[in-house]
């Protein structure tokens, strides 16, 4: 059992748990995830790390609410234990030194990108950061990502803060100015990395994204997770979740992404159903 040392809500249905995880804690590495099990009969759901502290022996996690699974984990408190907790599994963010990175973090994909930046800004480049969210009440860590940014821009898309809009066009207008940009990490919802990656193609400016498709063992073997990324077959788990945005088939992901819709949205009614009786 996994116990939750701290937990905080950062926006509306966005959490923050820290868990004791001693193990995971001194081999974390940005980019990396955790696969976590509520209890035995629970589902299996991919989180990327958002934080560690090796001499505390802590993993920092960020979800949402969007699903019977999720909305359980909600409703744990700092005390309380989860069932399962591996990792740190999936392959480390490339960590180098390029130039200028512009990191485009999308609602709770502002999580696990800040690791990477922050890794990245040690590492000696100049980080331009365009965080986004539907609305005012969906961000977070506005702060935290100014201090580890050179600059930083903020839109929604209804205006509520910020600049109006979606990240795309701040991206697009930043390649479009002539400004030196050497590479590009966005992490977010899938089609807000679709158009990441088409905004920057023509540029030739290389796109990383951070893909959390359908995951099961977490090792590979269920093939629950596969992706197309340059017409071969990868599979996010072991060979991600980090992708050149370039070549993934987002077409495809998104299919994928879809399988299960009803029976998501079957689970949660069963699920509130059952919360409406205990209430």
């Amino acid at each position: 059992m996994f116990r939750i040392t701290y937990r905080e809500t950062l926006a509306t249905k966005i959490h923050l748990f820290k868990i004791e995880a001693a193990a995971i804690a001194r081999k974390a590495l940005a980019g990396q995830f955790v696969v976590i099990r509520i209890d035995e009969k629970g589902e299996r759901i991919p989180l990327t790390l958002a934080d560690w502290d090796a001499k505390e022996g802590s993993v920092t996690v960020v979800f949402m609410e969007v699903g019977a699974t999720t909305f359980r984990l909600a409703l744990l408190k700092a005390g309380d234990c989860i069932a399962d907790f591996v990792g740190p599994l999936g392959v480390p963010s490339h960590i180098d030194k390029f130039g200028t990175v512009v990191c485009v973090a999308g609602g709770v994909g502002a999580a696990p990108i800040a690791p990477i930046a922050k890794a990245l800004k040690k590492k000696g480049n100049e980080i331009i950061f365009i965080l986004g969210a539907r609305s005012k009440d969906l961000l977070f860590w506005e702060d935290k990502l100014r201090s580890i940014s050179h600059r930083l821009i903020v839109t929604t898309d209804d205006g509520t803060y910020g600049r109006k809009g979606v990240v795309t066009e701040p991206l697009k207008e930043l390649l479009e100015s002539g400004e030196k940009v050497d590479r590009v990490i966005a992490i977010g919802p899938s089609i807000m990395m679709k158009f990441c990656a088409l905004t920057t193609q023509p540029f030739g400016v290389k796109t990383i994204v951070s893909l959390n498709p359908i995951m099961v063992d977490g090792t590979g073997m269920c093939g629950c997770c596969r992706v197309s990324v340059g017409g071969v077959t990868k599979f996010s788990c072991v060979d991600g979740p980090e992708f050149d945005g370039h070549q993934v088939d987002w077409d495809l992901l998104s299919a994928r992404l879809r399988i299960y819709l009803d029976e998501e949205k079957c689970s949660l009614e069963q699920w509130q159903a059952r919360m409406g009786k205990h209430s």
